[in-house]
């Protein structure tokens, strides 16, 4: 007895096991990649603080995170901070499209913070424009 209810759990853990790549696309890791549609506008940026600004600047970037994210707009938002170089952030951010993302740099808060950046940053925000791309199906 015990061993026919072995082989059935067993051959019920085996079709379980067959569905769970389609299962897996839909609510495991990588779920949140189909609401970023092809062709979307991404910005890499980078700044760096000047030398000795480097709390400064960390102090008035990383509210950005919690503003930007909370924008319906905005898809995707990271920003990170170089491990060799502290006061070396680069931010990944992806919107829909470009005018989602001029929107987003009209909001007052993003003002602000190039407002405040202006005396902590050497060079200013270097920018670059992408587009996000797809495999074709």
């Amino acid at each position: 007895m015990f061993c026919i209810r072995l082989r059935l759990m067993s051959a019920a853990i085996l079709l379980l096991a067959a569905d769970l790549p389609s299962a897996l696309a839909q609510d495991g890791p990588g779920k949140g990649y189909a609401q970023v549609p092809q062709g979307a506008y991404s910005i890499i940026a980078e700044v760096k603080a000047r030398p000795g600004r480097e709390a400064e600047l960390r102090a008035v970037t990383l509210p950005l995170i919690g503003l930007v994210r909370g924008d319906p707009k905005n898809l995707v938002y990271f920003l990170q901070e170089s491990r060799e170089r502290p006061g070396h952030f680069i931010f990944y951010e992806v919107f829909a499209t470009r005018e989602d993302f001029e929107a987003h740099n009209a909001m007052p808060y993003v003002k602000e913070w190039f407002a405040r950046i202006a005396d902590l940053a050497e060079g200013g925000v270097a920018v670059r424009r992408m587009e996000i791309l797809a495999e074709a199906k």
